[in-house]
């Protein structure tokens, strides 16, 4: 039986130690213990976003400047988004 000779891409070294360094972040698992059971961080993020972005929407209502958060289709989830990383990374900073 002939032997065949597996061919190998050229880079595929420094693609192997590339993909091996950009791996190695996701060592660690950002995560919070509730009553014993784990959660992940993002998770309270972004129910922090939205409570956030509830109450904003209510002062802002309150103050009748609720027009402000017109079109609220694209308003609202863009709040959720920037409220939700800015607990992020005032909270958890790694």
């Amino acid at each position: 039986m002939p032997r065949v000779k597996a061919k190998c891409p050229k880079y595929a070294a420094s693609i192997a130690a590339l993909s091996a360094i950009l791996l190695s972040g996701c060592a660690y698992s950002p995560s919070i213990s509730v009553l014993g059971a784990y959660f992940p961080d993002w998770l309270f993020c972004i129910v922090a976003g939205v409570a956030l972005t509830v109450v904003l929407y209510l002062v802002l209502r309150r103050s009748q400047a609720s027009h402000l958060l017109w079109p609220s289709a694209v308003v609202v989830p863009t709040l959720v988004t920037l409220l939700s990383l800015a607990v992020w990374l005032t909270l958890f900073q790694h």
